[in-house]
């Protein structure tokens, strides 16, 4: 289940579309969203979804450890030198939005050394934020276009509360729409409030056990991928 609104797809460009060198950089794209609601089972299944026709990388980004980098790595969702993690040592918006420079440097960083190894260049970095509330907003230094990830386990009026993640986001995803019968979320209600509360701006159900699984939001990276590749 999808609301499947159009949206103006340069959005996702960025005034800053070259590296230093001039070469046309990778597309930028953020994931955030509170603890718990799907960011790394997301990231992994974009991964599995788009690593063999998309040449791309990860940054995750944890307060203090490496947990969802070494999932991705157990996973083996890609080469492990295609994932990398940042520890951001406060609370996880400040990397995203206030002091980018570590992940700046991060997302700098692969595609410089995997240039360097001879591997070619990047088409896409997801940068995975750390767990936040619903202010979580990525920068527009450091990302061209943001998925911001609720569950329906955090309850069905979250999308009704709003805060900047849920009414900015260029892509709301509403994850494990499967649990709804269990702990008692409307998803009706739930796209309703969305709707009211995003206008025009995309929303995607998804549940990762089902069989269309991450295929509609990785159709909206793929999006996102084209309008990038034709504004070069």
């Amino acid at each position: 289940m999808h609301l499947d609104h159009s949206h103006d797809e340069s959005a996702a460009v960025s005034a800053d579309a070259h590296r230093p060198d001039g070469r046309r950089r990778a597309l930028r794209i953020g994931l955030g969203g509170p603890v718990g609601s799907g960011k790394t089972a997301t990231v992994a299944a974009l991964c599995k979804a788009l690593r063999d026709e998309l040449a791309l990388a990860v940054v995750t980004n944890d307060i203090y450890t490496r947990e969802d980098a070494e999932f991705l790595l157990r996973e083996a969702v890609l080469p492990p030198e295609r994932i990398t993690a940042v520890e951001t040592g406060a609370c996880p918006h400040t990397a995203i939005r206030d002091d980018i420079s570590a992940n700046l440097e991060a997302v700098e960083d692969l595609e410089t050394d995997l240039s360097n190894e001879g591997v070619g260049p990047l088409d896409l970095i997801l940068v995975e934020s750390g767990g936040d509330n619903l202010t979580a907003t990525f920068s527009k230094g450091l990302v061209d276009a943001q998925i911001f990830v609720i569950d329906v386990a955090g309850g069905d009026d979250i999308p009704r509360k709003g805060g900047p993640g849920v009414t900015t986001a260029d892509l709301l995803v509403v994850n494990k729409t499967d649990l709804a019968p269990h702990v008692g979320s409307d998803l009706g209600r739930m796209a309703a409030d969305a709707k009211a509360q995003r206008s025009e701006l995309p929303v995607v159900f998804q549940s990762l056990r089902s069989d269309e699984g991450v295929g509609p939001v990785a159709a909206w990276v793929r999006e996102q991928y084209a309008a990038w590749t034709a504004s070069a």
